[in-house]
């Protein structure tokens, strides 16, 4: 409704819907456990049938679903139910490009508690808890993270094979920096039979990319270096340093400190390839890669969202003579460094 003066009448709505958004997370993980959207790809598409496939109650499935439907994951017609192409694409069990598995990861506790007085963190400026976790040996949440995650990324590994052209076949020796589950290490080995692979993590992260590496038949060329990314000894001569997803959990000049390691750790003329949210300068755009920073305020003492202007800025500082910003397949930016 639009007042004499043409402006918007002011409405609560957004405040209501916003206050209540956890149930939309909720909803979402119940979707996800319950199989709802596989349940439905299969043919499953009214509240009866879906409470006998899901075992569930027919009155709980049906609220469910709606709510599904309000949120934009399904479609209603005369009582039953469809996918929409995000969710037949993502949610369905069946579909090669599956990512439900996210959930594990993004709905623990250790997640939702960042988030319990962000009011503090706010005041404090940073993460109430002991933010460790990061650097911290064998914290069990990273084990979590590589098994959750691996499926979302494997899109962006393969976008990175492509920017760097692994195809070509270049006998290339890569340092796959916090690799967690591997996926891009991997990737990169799948298409270049002749890249061995060095990847660093904790031990018990780096048991998960192995896997990783064993079901893609590259562990003959996927090495580990288990430690510190900011401890270990690197070793030199890398054609290329894959840096995905690290950065952000720290301040620039922690950032600048390893990246002069990475620096250093190139051959002549090797790559850095770093995949991270980059926002805008205005950082309030996009909206997934800038409100990436509000998860670093409450997760880390001093991590961000950073936009493009410091990443050249801090990698220049650590050496870099150039770096260029790049679009993948998903929220996250590419950024190529060259030594």
């Amino acid at each position: 409704m639009a007042t004499p003066t043409g402006q918007s009448q002011p409405n609560p709505e957004r405040i209501f819907d916003t206050l209540n958004a956890h149930q939309k997370t909720a909803a979402l993980k119940a979707g996800i456990e319950l199989e709802v959207f596989t349940a439905i790809g299969e043919g499953a598409d009214t509240s009866a049938a879906l409470a006998r496939r899901c075992q569930a109650s027919e009155r709980g499935m049906r609220t469910l679903c709606d709510y599904l439907t309000i949120l934009g994951f399904l479609t209603k017609h005369e009582q039953r139910y469809a996918l929409v192409p995000d969710a037949a694409t993502f949610l369905d069990r069946r579909s090669p490009a599956y990512i439900g598995s996210i959930a594990g990861f993004l709905t623990t506790p250790e997640m939702f508690d960042r988030f319990r007085d962000l009011t503090a963190i706010v005041r404090k400026g940073g993460s109430l808890q002991d933010d460790r976790g990061t650097t911290e040996v064998n914290n069990p949440i990273w084990v979590e993270f590589a098994r959750s995650m691996a499926a979302m990324q494997r899109p962006v590994a393969e976008g990175v094979a492509k920017l760097v052209n692994a195809d070509a076949g270049e006998k290339w020796k890569v340092l796959d920096i916090a690799a967690g589950h591997g996926v891009y290490g991997v990737a990169i080995a799948r298409h270049n039979p002749h890249a061995e692979i060095f990847a660093v993590d904790w031990p018990v992260v780096l048991e998960v990319a192995k896997e990783n590496a064993r079901a893609a038949k590259v562990e003959s060329r996927y090495h580990t270096i288990p430690g510190n990314a900011f401890e270990v000894d690197f070793g030199t001569g890398y054609d290329l340093v894959l840096l995905t997803g690290f950065l952000h959990h720290f301040d620039p000049p922690t950032i600048e400190k390893l990246m002069r390691k990475v620096h250093a750790a190139l051959a002549p003329n090797g790559r850095a390839v770093t995949v991270e949210f980059v926002p805008n300068e205005d950082r309030v755009t996009p909206a997934t890669a800038a409100g990436f920073s509000l998860i670093m305020l409450a997760g880390t003492r001093a991590g961000d969202s950073y936009p493009m202007s410091e990443y050249d800025r801090m990698f220049r500082n650590a050496g870099f003579s150039s770096n260029e910003l790049r679009p993948t397949p998903g929220p996250q930016s590419f950024i190529v460094s060259r030594r």
